[in-house]
Parts: structure tokens; C-alpha cells; sequence
């Protein structure tokens, strides 16, 4: 019986421990100004400076071509870009493939992708606090450049619908 209880306690300390991790890494970057990258463009090498952006609301997308969820958000992607581009809203996608930027070229062609992709490194992942490269992960930041959520995983599209008309008002 005593082992039970000691068992479960340490159950129940570890489950806290995890959603306290948790928790603090989805909110790590929240509220804070947005790292500044400039990193090279999959299609045609000009460089994507983040510093272009001022003044627009943006959403952030590390994500990997051969990602299932990554791949499984790119047409809602898609459509807020193409809906709510006029009213101040740029997507970027950075990828974090090793295959170089031919193939990302490839996939953002095949994908019809509609926003800039850049080619990612590895210091603008740890500017972000992205480690052990966890794709998809993404940030929605205002038009004032702070970063106002953080998303690590899949974004459905009422989610990203709602986070993101709730911004560009």
C-alpha cells in the first residue's frame, strides 16, 4: 500500500513537472519583440529580412517539407495569406530541410505556396527558442513586431483564422 502511494505521488509530481515544461515553453517568446533574421530565399536566393515587415502582422512557419502536420497546414496557410494580405498580414515560411533550396523550390511550387519561404539556420531557430529542430512551429506577431503567440505543432485553420483576424483589426 505504501508503495502505491509513494508511486502515485511521484506520478503526480512528474505529470506537474512536464505541464509546467510545457506550458513555459509555449510561452517563452510571448509578448516579446520578434528576433530579426534575414535569411536567404528558397526560390530565388534574394535575401527575406524581417526588417521589410515592419508595420505588418506576421506569422512565422518553421516547418519541414517532409513534415505531415507541416505539410497539412500550408493550404490554410494559403488561404489567410491570400485573405487577409490586403489588410496588412505577410506569412514566412522558413524551412529547415537539409536538402537545399532546389528541392524546397520544388515543394513550394508543387504546394502552390503563396508567401515567401526563406531557407533557415540554425542561430535563427535558437533566436526563436527553437530546439531540436521541432517543426511545425510557429509565431503570430502584431504589427507593432511583438510576438503575441506561439504555436508548437499543427495549427487548425479556425485557430488560425480567429488569432489572426484578431490581430489586424
Amino acid at each position: 500500500m505504501q508503495k502505491r502511494k509513494a508511486l502515485a505521488v511521484k506520478r503526480l509530481y512528474l505529470s506537474t513537472i512536464l505541464a509546467l515544461t510545457l506550458l513555459l515553453s509555449t510561452t517563452a517568446l510571448a509578448a516579446t519583440t520578434m528576433p530579426h533574421f534575414a535569411l536567404p530565399s528558397a526560390v530565388d536566393g534574394a535575401t527575406i529580412d524581417s526588417n521589410n515587415y515592419q508595420g505588418r502582422a506576421l506569422l512565422v512557419n518553421f516547418f519541414a517539407t517532409w513534415c505531415p502536420p507541416c505539410r497539412r497546414e500550408i493550404p490554410s496557410f494559403i488561404e489567410v495569406q491570400e485573405k487577409y494580405a490586403d489588410q496588412g498580414l505577410t506569412i514566412i515560411g522558413i524551412s529547415t530541410d537539409q536538402g537545399g533550396s532546389k528541392m524546397v523550390a520544388n515543394f513550394i511550387k508543387k504546394m502552390k505556396i503563396n508567401y515567401p519561404v526563406a531557407m533557415e539556420d540554425s542561430q535563427t531557430q535558437k533566436n526563436f527558442q527553437i530546439f531540436s529542430g521541432a517543426v511545425p512551429t510557429s509565431f503570430l506577431i502584431n504589427k507593432q513586431g511583438i510576438i503575441v503567440k506561439r504555436y508548437d505543432g499543427y495549427i487548425d485553420h479556425d485557430t488560425l483564422e480567429h488569432d489572426v483576424s484578431s490581430i489586424i483589426k
